[in-house]
Order: structure tokens, then C-alpha cells, then sequence
């Protein structure tokens, strides 16, 4: 079962709730996987401290100009849907933008005289942590300057086994790409949402997207009772099941803001995401 935890903003505890569904399923005893997707800025292991057991460099391939070869005919320019390759005729002058590139390879079938090769750059690095007996963490963690989030979440995600009964991704925030491609491999998607005017505005946001998916959709309302019911009224008028409603509290600010999982010190906690595990494996994995 792939589930990826999502939002349409950030700050409204995606990882507060993918960290706490990850100790609920462990204490479940399901084999579970927790894949930190936000790979500008993953934190999931500042709360989980695991002990790492791999870590490598996950690289893309961009294309290397012979030019010798070159005839500076303007076809991989031509074919190349993001304005990646500059080239100027009258110069001989052909240049690569790494941070455009997409490493589709349109370039490669554009050339004619067999001018374009592909060599491996280095776009981030990819580290496997163990945790307990039955958990694990993926982090993907991108180098900075580097605009190739999405090609890092995939690799991210192929890095995970197939042994596991449970796979959470923690999702970049937003509606675009990153989110898109995180949740494009989950069986479910839950949205976390707080009940404030952004808070809905981006809700809304999310789940047009997840709609033109067909992505079963459920939700988790964090910080209940900080405003009003819109957000729950929303859901109810989308048919999106609420699996549960986590108060605004004093004591879970300052757990979470001491890297504590909530669900390890309080019972009633522990059994309100262990309820939602539960209801979310019960989800047809079509």
C-alpha cells in the first residue's frame, strides 16, 4: 500500500502527520517505508533519527557536443522542448543550460551526425536510514542550485523495496510538479488541511489536481479548532472522508517543536493515527 501525504501549502504538518503514521504502523506491525519527497527540503530524519545504512549520489544524464562532429544545424535546439541548448550558427557556438535540461534525450534523436553523447551529472544525494526492526526512511536530498526536484523524487522513490507492506511518501508542498510526481505512484492520497483562508484556498488547490488523477482522496484536519469549518465543510461537500481531527494544543506545538513524535508519549494520539493507517490500508492498491 503507497500512500503519499500532501498539501496545497506549506506548514499545515504534513510531517507531523507522516511521521506519526509511520510510528502507528510500526506499532501495528506492518514493515513500513517512510520517503521523505520534499527533496529542497527534507526533514522527516530530524525527527526519525535513524542509523544510516546507505547513502548514494543520484545523478541524470545530460548530453556532452562533440564539436568537432557539430554542424551547428539548430535540430537539438529545435527539439528541445525547455530552451536548454543555445546554439549560434555564425559563431560555432553551441552551450547546455544544466538547469534546464530535463534529460528527455530529444537531442540525441535530433542529431543527424551522431554529435550528441550523454554523461551523468550529479543532482543530489539519495540516503537510506533503518529504524526499529520493521521501519525504514528514504531521504532524497538535492544540491543546492540545482532546479531537478521531480527527476530526484523519482529516483527517491525506485529506491524503495518492494518488501515493504507500506510505503508513506511525504510530499513536497504545492500543486506543482514535485507534488504531482510524488503522488503519481500512490494507491491514496491523504490531504492535510488547517482550518484557516490559505489553508482552504490551497485545499481546494490540491484536490482539483487529485481529482484529474482519479486519486482516492481522504483527509486529516490539523490544528482543529484554530478557525473556522470551512475546511470541514468543504469535505463534506467533496465526499472526502476526514480520518481525523487534530486539535490545536499547546502540548503538541511544543512536542513537535522539540522533535518528539506525539503518538510515542500519548496514547490517545497513538490511537487516533493508528485508526487512520487501519482505514487507509483497507483501500483498494488498484
Amino acid at each position: 500500500m503507497k500512500i503519499a501525504i500532501a498539501s496545497g501549502k506549506g506548514g499545515t504538518g504534513k510531517t507531523f502527520v507522516s511521521t506519526n503514521l509511520f510510528y502507528a504502523a510500526q506499532s501495528l506491525k506492518h514493515s513500513v517505508c517512510l520517503v521523505d519527497c520534499d527533496a529542497e527540503e527534507p526533514n522527516v530524519a530530524g525527527f526519525l533519527s535513524g542509523e544510516v545504512i546507505s547513502k548514494i549520489t543520484a545523478t541524470q544524464k545530460i548530453p556532452v557536443f562533440d564539436t568537432e562532429k557539430c554542424t551547428y544545424c539548430r535540430k537539438c535546439s529545435d527539439y528541445c522542448e525547455y530552451n536548454a541548448i543555445f546554439v549560434l550558427p555564425p559563431a560555432q557556438f553551441i552551450k547546455l543550460t544544466p538547469e534546464l535540461c530535463h534529460s528527455c534525450g530529444a537531442c540525441l534523436l535530433a542529431c543527424e551526425y551522431n554529435a550528441i553523447t550523454e554523461t551523468d551529472m550529479p543532482i543530489g544525494e539519495i540516503t537510506r536510514f533503518n529504524y526499529a526492526q520493521n521501519g525504514e526512511i528514504i531521504e532524497g536530498r538535492l544540491f543546492i542550485g540545482l532546479e531537478r526536484s521531480t527527476e530526484l523524487i523519482k529516483l527517491t522513490q525506485k529506491a524503495v523495496s518492494d518488501n515493504f507492506e507500506i510505503v508513506l511518501y511525504d510530499s513536497p508542498p504545492g500543486t506543482s510538479c514535485p507534488f504531482v510526481t510524488t503522488v503519481n505512484n500512490a494507491n491514496a492520497v491523504l490531504l492535510v488541511a488547517e482550518p484557516t483562508p490559505f489553508g482552504l484556498n490551497d485545499l481546494k488547490l490540491s484536490v482539483e489536481v487529485l481529482k484529474t488523477m482519479n486519486k482516492p482522496i481522504f483527509a486529516i484536519i490539523n490544528k482543529f479548532g484554530m478557525g473556522n469549518n470551512e475546511v470541514e465543510t468543504y469535505l463534506n461537500l467533496q465526499r472526502i472522508e476526514i480520518l481525523a481531527k487534530i486539535p490545536y494544543t499547546t502540548q503538541i506545538a511544543v512536542e513537535y517543536s522539540n522533535g518528539k513524535i506525539i503518538s510515542q508519549y500519548n496514547s490517545t494520539y497513538k490511537n487516533i493515527f493508528e485508526q487512520a493507517i487501519n482505514r487507509l490500508c483497507k483501500q483498494p492498491t488498484k
